[in-house]
């Protein structure tokens, strides 16, 4: 299949599930972390597909590839958040299947990124 756009890219569409994902798990929180964690991690974890979209629409593999590490920046921080948010106990029975199936998400996406990272710098130089 042709890449076109980012949404062509796998790794663009499985950050974009992730995020949906996310926001379900967030939607569990307590009300008074709508300021907090929740808004930290919504930031964070949009800016994962943001990041692969914005690099994507570069020219050159150093522009792109600032973006691409940039999104891995991002997943980073999205899994901190979760860990925090499971330390202070917002992670609950109820919703530690879906935060375990994200946290794997996370993994599988980080892998695929690091391995698109290094392809496209193989295809352009």
């Amino acid at each position: 299949m042709a890449i076109r756009n980012f949404t062509d890219l796998e790794i663009w569409q499985l950050a974009k599930e992730i995020v949906i994902k996310v926001y379900k798990l967030l939607a569990t929180f307590p009300k008074e972390e709508k300021f907090g964690v929740v808004a930290q991690c919504k930031d964070s974890v949009t800016s994962i597909p943001a990041n692969i979209a914005e690099g994507f629409g570069r020219f050159h593999y150093k522009d792109k590839t600032n973006f691409y590490y940039n999104a891995r920046g991002s997943l980073e921080e999205t899994k901190s958040h979760l860990f925090i948010s499971d330390a202070v106990h917002f992670i609950t029975d109820t919703n530690r299947p879906l935060y375990l199936e994200i946290l794997r998400d996370l993994d599988r996406l980080a892998v695929k990124l690091n391995n698109f990272i290094t392809s496209n710098k193989i295809h352009t130089t």
